[in-house]
């Protein structure tokens, strides 16, 4: 967590940012690299609808998630992806579970992936 969702996208181009793209949002997000999850969603489409790329997280202030964009949105559009969706799920702590209890009632020093 958090989750880095890719729909529409060519597997190629996702593995190509993907070393860079963690690095660069554990930064700017404030979170260690090894939490960061980049996903490849393999969907089909029903009807025309454009590439996207989900970020489920915790709330930051708003330059952050801005911040977040901007850089995602540099890295796809490299790759001729000037159209897609970038969108946030934020999540809260008390509706994220992890071995069946929201994640406020786990202790702290058992944390380690949010």
């Amino acid at each position: 967590m958090p989750f880095l969702r890719f729909k529409g996208f060519e597997k190629k181009h996702i593995e190509a940012i993907t070393p860079m793209l963690i690095n660069e949002f554990s930064v700017i997000a404030d979170v260690p690299k090894e939490i960061v999850k980049v996903e490849l969603l393999e969907i089909e489409q029903i009807t025309n609808s454009p590439s996207s790329v989900e970020i489920f997280m915790f709330q930051r202030k708003q330059e952050t998630h801005d911040a977040i964009a901007s850089m995602i949105y540099k890295k796809i559009s490299k790759y001729g992806y000037d159209h897609a969706h970038i969108f946030y799920v934020i999540l809260t702590h008390e509706l994220y579970y992890k071995e069946g209890k929201p994640l406020q009632e786990i202790p702290k020093n058992r944390i380690s992936t949010y």
